[in-house]
């Protein structure tokens, strides 16, 4: 690995070294001005790394293929590439970007046009969105490397069907470890953990009968049920053992399988909320061999009505690729003012886009290509829904034009369905608390039209759909399965005595509140203190200003913020809906000035009684004071370090006092 001689450079070079298993790194004697992308530095030498064993492996499977035959692979951005093409920076989510192809393509086909992709797997579940046109990022973090080429935005999380049940004697956490192939889940037979799968066989969700018999040390076996069984009654008795309860092993796999729930849904939060959508006005299209055994659940979690299950959905990866078009992305920079654009005509046959962002910002959106007030409204119309605020008198910079040049694909096929109906058989499942049967019917034997009130189980070749109570299945004339929520059932929690599954529950859900806090500011904001050294923590905390959930930021603020919340609280007794409130004072829970601090009461949703408070905590790089920087060395008294605040009501009612800001900001002394 060759990198330049340049002290930070060669700890840069170290890290990456170590990361991608390089043992020597080269230095030449003279620095690049190139090498403080960093994000590119890893960009190349993971194409370095990569390209060398994937062309073997390219030009392996063309010597297997006839002469004239076209070969093609998949990028991750989503189109196909020819193989001489082919690059180790365009490969590393080409298996997800497939999916997400195939998603597109049988969800348009089937009326649908926007559309959240569940992939579940075995050992993770992939997201994705579309809502018209293909979301890509321009820079990825995968496996801790930054790779900056465009991707399509695929969220994964470590919640598959091999994901390992777990009991730390408080609560009951799934994965993110996982028990792989092999020795998989207990019910391979290879002595595997308790997993997912294990849940769902347990519980009926799988039936053994309908499931291949490829397990095993022979490889002939049928999935062993009684393993499970007994697995399920050991970790029972544990769990009542411990914490005093008295769980039933069905309700104990139940609440596996919440919280596997909850570990999925909340991925789907991620890449909605993130882009300001609502996942309600979504279809779910579920694929991936386990996708279907837990659909209606992840879909009712969301408040989406409505789940499609493509006829290819167990392979519908490899289908999206096969279906997928001849992309060429290429993308050129600008960094010039908007205003001042002379912006090439749109060139036929290709789709333009302009990478535009605000100035001092580096998160850029992309908006379709046109005339610089066209594509100004554009942009901020995007930035309000995606981030909650626009500033339209806040000069654009146009960062990049992208081009892309589409050409071939394919479109979904239909399936043939059955002409008559047969009667469905019979199988025991344990659903709203207890053992039921209910109708199992092959979907090879439905005809277009029918419709099963749920709950129900619908099997086939290589899945297995659950029709949850509340819910109903009807398969059309392509083929494909509707799933439309009725009335979907949700449990709720008993609150008169602990339990260790909504402990986890409410674990996941506040802390996915924090994450998405600390995201949106991250985006959005113009310090580099904030955007890039992230130097900031959000936390969620109760009415009395006690610490409920914090996303793993910087300790030292999280620490101490919640008395910078109990400050606020007792200082303002005319807490109102939409008022927000600084404080910066190390006597009442702050740590330096700059470390100014933004508190937020939360109110019931009419208005009423004071529910919780969020806050954020974020360095400022300059707040006043005698010298530049924080805690200057001949200072006597506090506010020669800057502007000291016990508390400050910066929003009221929703609207910013940016007067009473700025006199603060003007208050420090000479």
């Amino acid at each position: 690995m060759h990198a330049w001689k340049n002290p930070e450079h060669e700890l840069a070079a170290g890290a990456i070294a170590r990361r991608l298993g390089f043992r020597q790194i080269s230095l030449s004697h003279q620095a690049s001005p190139l090498i403080k992308y960093l994000p590119r530095l890893e960009t190349a030498v993971l194409d370095a790394y990569l390209s060398p064993p994937l062309r073997r492996y390219v030009e392996q499977v063309a010597a297997a293929l006839p002469a004239d035959c076209k070969l093609e692979f998949m990028q991750s951005n989503g189109g196909l590439v020819a193989a001489d093409d082919f690059q180790g920076k365009d490969s590393v989510l080409s298996g997800p970007a497939g999916g997400l192809v195939g998603m597109i393509k049988v969800g348009r086909a089937a009326g649908a046009d926007r559309l959240i992709g569940f992939d579940m797997g075995g050992t993770s579940t992939d997201v994705s969105l579309y809502a018209g046109e293909l979301e890509r990022q321009a820079e990825t973090t995968v496996a801790g490397c930054r790779v900056r080429v465009p991707m399509l935005a695929v969220h994964t999380v470590a919640a598959g069907g091999g994901s390992v049940l777990h009991f730390d004697a408080s609560r009951l956490t799934v994965g993110p470890d996982s028990a792989a192939s092999l020795p998989g889940p207990k019910s391979y037979r290879h002595g595997g953990p308790l997993t997912v799968t294990d849940a769902n066989l347990f519980l009926g969700r799988i039936q053994a009968d309908h499931f291949p018999t490829v397990f095993g040390p022979e490889g002939n076996l049928p999935l062993d049920g009684a393993s499970v069984r007994l697995a399920f009654a050991a970790l029972t008795d544990r769990v009542n053992r411990e914490l005093g309860l008295d769980y039933t092993p069905e309700r104990l796999a139940e609440g596996f399988l919440d919280i596997a729930v909850e570990n999925m849904a909340d991925a789907v939060r991620h890449i909605t909320l993130e882009r300001g959508v609502n996942p309600a006005d979504f279809s779910l299209v579920c694929f991936g061999g386990a996708g279907g055994q837990l659909a209606c659940r992840v879909a009712a979690s969301l408040g989406i009505g409505q789940v499609l299950v493509s006829p290819f959905a167990a392979v519908l990866s490899a289908y999206g690729i096969g279906l997928a078009e001849r992309r060429e992305l290429r993308q050129t920079a600008v960094e010039i003012p908007l205003a001042d654009c002379d912006l090439p005509a749109t060139e036929p046959g290709t789709e333009q886009r302009a990478l535009l962002r605000y100035d001092g910002s580096d998160t850029t959106l992309a908006v379709p290509l046109a005339d610089p007030e066209t594509m100004a409204a554009a942009f901020h119309r995007l930035h309000a829904q995606r981030f909650g605020f626009a500033d339209p008198a806040r000069p654009l910079v146009c960062a990049a034009i992208e081009t892309e040049t589409v050409t071939g694909g394919g479109a979904a096929v239909a399936q043939a369905v059955a002409t008559a109906a047969r009667p469905p058989e019979s199988a025991r499942m344990y659903m709203a608390g207890h053992w039921q049967d209910v109708p199992l019917h092959r979907r090879a034997d439905l005809i277009a039209g029918q419709r099963i009130v749920g709950p129900a189980l619908i099997v086939e070749a290589g899945s297995c759909t659950v029709v949850d109570p509340g819910w109903s299945a009807e398969l059309s004339a392509r083929g494909d399965l509707l799933l439309n929520s009725d009335q979907a059932l949700h449990r709720l929690p008993d609150l008169s005595r602990p339990d260790p599954t909504w402990l986890t529950l409410f674990n996941r859900r506040f802390m996915s509140i924090a994450e998405d806090m600390g995201r949106v500011l991250q985006m959005t904001a113009r310090s580099v203190n904030i955007r890039e050294r992230l130097d900031f923590s959000c936390a969620l905390f109760d009415r009395e200003g006690e610490l409920i959930a914090n996303a793993p930021h910087i300790p030292v603020h999280l620490g101490s913020m919640g008395d910078s919340v109990k400050a606020i609280r007792s200082r303002f007794a005319d807490l109102a809906p939409g008022d927000a409130y600084l404080i910066n004072s190390p006597y009442h829970g702050g740590t330096h000035l700059p470390d100014i601090t933004v508190v937020r009461p939360v109110f019931a949703p009419d208005g009423g009684a004071l529910r919780y408070f969020t806050a954020a905590r974020a360095h400022h790089a300059d707040v006043g004071g005698i010298a530049p920087g924080s805690m200057p060395a001949a200072s006597t008294r506090i506010d020669q370090e800057g502007c000291l605040s016990e508390g400050l009501r910066i929003v009221a009612g929703g609207r910013f006092l940016e007067v009473a800001v700025r006199d603060w900001l003007n208050s420090a002394p000479p």
